[in-house]
């Protein structure tokens, strides 16, 4: 569907399409690595999700990210990590 989409534009369209594809997923990876606790929060949290395996995965979520322990947690998670 994406492709019949894509179709649809003028060649100068799709390539600024393209472009703006390309400078976005630079700016993505530029944010995570300057956030590394993002990786560390959603592994941390997907994870607890594997090993409990929640029936109800809503509650689950804000649970688990409202849990007030969660910034000490992801802390001390990155601090291991930039032990290695």
């Amino acid at each position: 569907m994406e492709n019949l989409e894509i179709e649809a534009l003028s060649p100068e369209q799709q390539e600024k399409l393209r472009k703006f594809k390309i400078q976005t997923r630079i700016a993505n990876e530029k944010y995570l690595r300057s956030h590394p606790e993002v990786e560390v929060l959603l592994s941390h949290f997907l994870r607890d999700v594997f090993l409990k395996r929640p029936e109800d995965i809503r509650e689950f979520a804000a649970e688990h990210f409202t849990d007030p322990e969660l910034p000490q947690k992801i802390q001390s998670e990155l601090e291991q990590k930039d032990a290695k």
